[in-house]
């Protein structure tokens, strides 16, 4: 039997790679599966999301896997066709999102009848609930087969969301081992697969090579700013990142600050901020183009948005604070949903407050700062650290994106 067409929407960078990590799994698996076909992506509707998308199918022969859709940069390296970019889907909490209501909904109306026509025999939604949920609901009416990577956090807020999946969702794959339980519940198929950054990240990450790489000495602290990878992110959080630098700064003087920006529009941003300030001008502070990793295995510490990143910097058995800010109205509506005291990735996965929180009101220069000294001058404290995020690492290696890709291919293949 052909292997088939395939949708795919990831969206932001964590979800491009997340999507490529499987895409490459199901291109390596050659003559044994299936080939991914690496056809050139439409470039008019790569570029531009025209409405003219839906009259430029992509071509493909009948043996080959394609696989399509909304993705980014890494998606693309792997041979996928990205009819519109991911960095369309890029909202940032609800104030954000309804205003770009409009725009969302037209690409994804769009997206739905290009799949259909193509026509797409399954399709993997990988994160952003919001917009793939919707999606799969109406392809699997028509007949696609559909799975979701990486589960909603229906077990932090918004549980009432498994209903959507249930209609949605043919088959979910979980990254986090505690989610299984709450699908087998539900009666919805899922399978734990492990997390792909798990995969990715050394267990033993060489702090001297990254500090070589980067020109950074080989002696002494380094912190790891990382206010986020969206605009909006940038916005709120960077300001109080950099002022909670200068007043670490101002106790410890031989400290050393490096703050990766998540490509070169939010480069652009950093380097305008940084400018508007005296005190952040003078920072012993390295502004990193992309190099996310490279920095945390830098670092001895990091200050950090709530994300995926802080999972990454526990993977690199990095010491953290943890701090988000969102829009007035998008905090208020997400404060009443939550239903744990955590926020932070590793401290959910622990079930305990292994790293300070710090969001919305709380995140203040001067409690960030206090917080990143205090962490730094516990020696026994980083020591245990270290040691819960070892075991978080080897409990989310699993081989991610082997368990991914099998996995759809096997469901597939009995479908």
């Amino acid at each position: 039997m052909a292997t088939p067409r395939i949708g795919m929407v990831a969206g932001e960078a964590s979800g491009d790679l997340l999507a490529a990590s499987v895409l490459a799994c199901w291109r390596g698996q050659g003559a044994s599966s299936a080939t991914l076909s690496a056809g050139q992506p439409d470039d008019a509707a790569v570029s531009s999301g025209a409405g003219d998308a839906l009259s430029h199918p992509p071509s493909s022969g009948s043996d080959r896997m394609v696989c399509a859709g909304i993705g980014g940069p890494r998606m693309q390296a792997e041979g996928f066709e990205a009819w519109w970019p991911s960095e369309w889907l890029a909202v940032h909490g609800y104030a954000e999102a309804f205003k770009a209501l409009p725009r969302l909904l037209w690409v994804r109306r769009q997206l739905r009848q290009r799949l259909l026509n193509w026509p797409a025999q399954a399709f993997v939604g990988v994160d952003a609930p919001d917009f793939n949920l919707g999606l799969e609901a109406r392809l699997r009416a028509a007949g696609v087969r559909t799975y979701h990577f990486v589960s909603p956090s229906i077990w932090a807020w918004r549980r009432e969301r498994i209903e959507k999946i249930r209609q949605a969702v043919d088959h979910m794959l979980l990254v986090f081992p505690f989610e299984e339980a709450i699908y087998r519940e539900a009666g919805i198929p899922a399978t734990y697969c492990g997390h792909p950054l798990a995969d990715q990240i050394p267990f033993e990450p060489d702090q001297a090579a990254a500090r070589q790489a980067l020109g950074l000495p080989a002696q002494g602290t380094v912190i790891a700013l990382m206010p986020g990878s969206r605009r909006a992110e940038v916005e709120h959080l960077a300001p109080t990142f950099l002022a909670a630098a200068a007043l670490m700064h101002q106790q410890h003087p031989d400290w050393h600050f490096i703050l990766p920006a998540a490509g070169e529009a939010r480069l652009a941003q950093l380097r305008a901020l940084i400018d508007t300030d005296p005190a952040w001008r003078t920072l012993p502070l390295q502004l990193l183009s992309g190099q996310s990793h490279t920095a945390l295995a830098a670092c001895d510490q990091t200050l950090i948005a709530s994300g995926t990143a802080t999972l990454e910097a526990a993977l690199f058995k990095r010491p953290m604070v943890i701090a988000y800010r969102l829009a007035p109205l998008s905090y208020r509506m997400m404060k009443n949903k939550a239903y744990q005291p955590w926020f932070g990735l590793p401290n959910i996965l622990a079930g305990e407050f292994l790293v300070p929180e710090f969001i919305q009101d709380a995140a203040t220069p001067q409690a960030l700062a206090e917080a990143m000294v205090r962490q730094h001058d516990d020696a026994g404290g980083r020591e245990r650290l270290v040691a819960r995020f070892a075991e978080m690492h080897h409990v989310l290696a699993q081989g991610c994106a082997r368990r991914v890709a099998e996995t759809v291919l096997d469901d597939l293949s009995r479908a």
